[in-house]
């Protein structure tokens, strides 16, 4: 149970960090604001949890790992579970917060593409397919680099930089496109509390994607690891 509570708690500390920044600061911060959110959070959370849970804040990653055969079937659960509970908590209060000030949640933060950001200043009008397969490569990525990096063969201590100076090269690329997933916790919590009509229409493509490039790479590197030896 220590370790569901620590993802919970990880992820929650993601959703509110990154998706708080793009709430209540993103018009004075931006895209690079709002990717450096996300990145510093995991940064912040891979040394203050990683070793009670491995700090993966994600399902994608937990899907990664699990298919690497590095966890089990009963903690992946506990895993998934436990992150969509965290990120929906952060989104509740996010919402909270909206409230006592007056405003509107608008798209929330949430993720989409298409017309759920027409008219939106600095996104593109990426079409489902495009933002399917952006997400599922950025995802792929992300889990090469993590995969790599708490490799036993791999030299211990900098994981965690590593991995939070790619998730934010990740939002870098990707936030004028679908506002970033890679992450199917973030995107469900933010969909939940989100007023833009598109955005729950959209979800799967944020689940699945990042799902299907986390699988993927967790077959690639276990390939690449056995081709090396």
């Amino acid at each position: 149970m220590k370790k569901y509570l620590a993802e919970l708690i990880g992820t929650f500390t993601l959703v509110l960090g990154g998706c708080g920044t793009a709430v209540f600061a993103g018009g004075a911060v931006g895209f690079l604001g709002v990717a450096l959110a996300f990145g510093l959070t995991v940064v912040a959370m891979a040394y203050g949890i990683g070793n009670i849970s491995g700090a993966h804040l994600n399902p994608a990653v937990s899907v990664g790992v699990f298919c690497a055969g590095r966890m089990n079937g009963k903690d992946f659960a506990g895993y998934v579970i436990a992150q969509i509970i965290g990120a929906i908590l952060a989104a509740a209060l996010m919402a909270f917060i909206v409230c006592q000030y007056g405003g509107t949640k608008g798209t929330f933060a949430a993720n989409g593409f298409g017309e759920a950001f027409a008219g939106d200043a600095g996104y593109m009008q990426i079409g489902m397919w495009g933002a399917f397969v952006v997400e599922m490569i950025l995802t792929f990525l992300f889990l090469i680099v993590i995969l790599g990096v708490t490799d036993k063969a791999s030299t211990p201590g900098f994981a965690g930089l590593a991995i939070g100076l790619t998730l934010t090269l990740i939002h870098l690329i990707s936030i004028p496109l679908t506002n970033t997933s890679v992450n199917p916790a973030r995107s469900i919590s933010q969909a939940l509390f989100s007023e833009n009509a598109y955005v729950l229409q959209q979800l799967w493509v944020f689940i699945v994607a990042p799902c299907a490039g986390a699988a993927l790479a967790a077959f690639v590197y276990k390939a690449l690891v056995s081709t090396k030896k």
